[in-house]
């Protein structure tokens, strides 16, 4: 629908508003048809806030062409008004057909009516902070301009809107496994978790200790802590000038495209792996999981494999304790669940299945997902992961997510590139007596122990 035709809309809706309000207030209603008169009011007041929201989000928010009208219509409003305060009386005396509590209620809806204002949906505004930041990142808009438009800009770099920062973050859910199931922690401080690392004993006695005089012995217990401190945390991405200059091209979508995957590659390997020169995680799933060691070879490329990896994955599930057992999944890598699809277990059934919801697949009973991050230095070894990843903490910093442009860095190459920084921490974090998540490697065998041990 265009503008036009809702500003006839919205004209149309006020003038009969005010036709009913001048009925009222003229005491020309009857009393048996408040009821009706009420019913097409709360419709008219719905349908004016209706116009008002789609002219704001068609012009912008600006006033529509009839504001002075209402200007107008609002000061011989409040004349009226001041003339009914001067003569009470007089007012009193006509509203004597109608009960002034339903007048008053209906007079109420009339003036909302009226007085209805527009607001930009949630999309629109998402939309244009969007468009606002990506503007001012390839240079289309002044810092000025950025900061008119909701963008925090200064110095060079930008802090990533939150609408754009939690899309990147919901992509990296979808890439990064330790993200959908691992705990996440939005804080702008260090978090520390407490690790029990002796546990009490507790005591006994068959006789009544007031006869015995022994008192009850202290029961000694301690706690480690784990500090979760954010490291300073970027990715690279860069874009050619070609692709933001030619016409028709989403520049939005290119830059939010860009940052996504650089920021995921990067983050996904730091709580995976934790291997970056000079950025190394000793949190991360592959140092701080417990490694489980086959108690009988496998070769998955020998005849019989299959028997013999089952027996083995059966052990590896019964290695968490309880309590930690009944909240366990399996993440397993690309080379592991091809060997799956291919196996049955000792009554020749399918050793994985689709799970009972239709959504993923079920190994021994727990939920599988599967990443490609979870290989070792060799991707064709088969990997296997168990337990609860809620154990995974992850600690995002509010606000901390930045974006600097780097245009002279990459001006020989007629490229723009894009740094993001941003404040992250992931570490596995358990108690000795009770590890959460258990690595298995196929083919691994316990490290020998060193002579004289």
């Amino acid at each position: 629908m265009t503008k036009k035709q809702l500003l006839a809309m919205e004209k149309r809706n006020k003038s009969r508003l005010t036709e009913l309000r001048t009925k009222l207030e003229k005491n020309e209603v009857r009393e048996e048809d408040i009821d009706k008169i009420k019913t097409e009011v709360q419709e008219l007041a719905d349908e004016a806030q209706a116009i008002a929201d789609a002219l704001a989000n068609i012009d912008g928010g600006q006033a529509s062409d009839d504001e002075p009208e209402k200007e107008k219509e609002e000061t011989e409003r409040n004349d009226e008004e001041k003339e009914k305060e001067e003569d009470p009386q007089k007012e009193e005396e006509k509203r004597s057909g109608i009960p002034e509590e339903q007048r008053s209620a209906v007079m109420g809806l009339i003036g909302q009516g009226l007085s209805t204002r527009g607001n930009q949906t949630t999309k629109k505004k998402e939309q244009e902070i969007r468009s606002a930041f990506a503007n001012f990142v390839v240079g289309n808009i002044s810092e000025a301009e950025a900061r008119s438009l909701g963008v925090e800009a200064g110095n060079g770099s930008v802090t990533i809107p939150e609408v754009i920062a939690s899309e990147i973050i919901t992509y990296a859910q979808e890439e990064n496994l330790l993200r959908k199931y691992g705990s996440r922690h939005r804080t702008t401080g260090d978090i520390k978790y407490p690790v029990l690392v002796k546990k009490a004993e507790a005591n006994v006695s068959k006789k009544e200790r007031d006869r015995t005089g022994v008192e009850v012995p202290e029961t000694g217990i301690e706690f480690d802590e784990i500090l979760l401190d954010p490291a300073e945390f970027d990715a690279l991405a860069t874009v050619t000038k070609k692709l933001i200059k030619m016409s028709g091209v989403n520049v939005e979508e290119i830059v939010i495209e860009e940052l996504k995957k650089a920021y995921v590659r990067k983050e996904t390997n730091y709580m995976f792996n934790g291997n970056d020169p000079g950025n190394e995680n000793p949190g991360a799933l592959a140092k701080k999981a417990v490694p489980f060691y086959e108690s009988t070879a496998v070769n998955v490329f020998s005849d019989g494999y299959s028997q013999r990896l089952y027996s083995q994955l059966v052990k590896l599930k019964g290695q968490p304790v309880t309590e930690v057992l009944k909240k366990s999944i399996w993440i397993v890598n690309r080379a592991a669940l091809t060997i799956l699809e291919d196996m049955t277990d000792t009554t020749g059934r399918p050793l994985l299945h689709q799970a009972v919801d239709g959504v993923g697949y079920k190994l021994l009973g727990h939920k599988l997902d599967f990443t490609d991050e979870a290989s070792g230095e060799d991707s064709t070894v088969p990997v296997f992961y168990f337990g609860d990843f809620k154990a995974f903490h992850i600690q995002d910093v509010i606000g901390a997510m930045e974006l600097q442009k780097l245009i002279e860095k990459y001006a020989g190459l007629n490229k723009i590139g894009f740094q993001i920084y941003n404040l992250l921490d992931g570490q596995l974090i358990y108690s000795p007596f009770e590890p959460a998540v258990y690595r298995y490697e196929v083919g691994a065998t316990a490290p020998e122990a060193p002579a004289g041990s």
